[in-house]
């Protein structure tokens, strides 16, 4: 098998820091944890736990993104992308570099100062065949995507292989 060139996952640091949805996560815990210590709503309701909940829904919130990001793992080979899905109940799907069409950055302004971007990968493969892979909150994007271009191109030229796109002109 070849050697790894490259093993990453998606960040969920980078979602915390890159995304709107993080920061207002991040927000929601540091409220509850601010509000429970000040005592807030317990004096008028009798709920202490309540804004200890906003705290709980936030840490529930970290932890399912966790879980998904945890549960893909992306490795870059000289021949191939190959993506490992699962935590229980595993799957491998392989992408050959040489079927891949379009690789594609997508990053907010927010994504920028984090370092992070969404991957997009459209490709002649099976694997992609219900729609492009979608590889989100990417640590280096920038440089990730360089390199799997790269690759890609010297794939192709290894194998003599070209990219043609038909247009129907009617």
């Amino acid at each position: 098998m070849d050697a790894p060139i490259d093993t990453f996952r998606s960040s969920t640091v980078g979602w915390l820091r890159g995304s709107l949805a993080g920061w207002g996560t991040v927000i929601l815990a540091l409220a509850g944890l601010i509000l429970t210590a000040a005592g807030i709503g317990a004096a008028q309701t009798g709920m202490r736990w309540l804004p200890l909940l906003l705290t709980v829904i936030a840490l529930a919130i970290i932890a399912s993104v966790w879980l998904r990001y945890l549960a893909a793992t992306y490795e870059i080979t000289e021949e191939r992308l190959i993506i490992r899905r699962g935590i229980f109940m595993k799957s491998i799907d392989e992408i050959e570099l040489y079927r891949i069409k379009d690789i594609r950055l997508n990053f907010s302004l927010v994504n920028q100062i984090a370092d992070i971007g969404t991957l997009g990968i459209a490709s002649s493969d099976e694997t992609t065949r219900s729609g492009d892979l979608v590889i989100p909150d990417v640590a280096q994007a920038r440089e990730r995507r360089e390199t799997l271009r790269r690759l890609v191109d010297t794939a192709r030229q290894r194998r003599r292989v070209r990219e043609f796109d038909m247009h129907d002109d009617r």
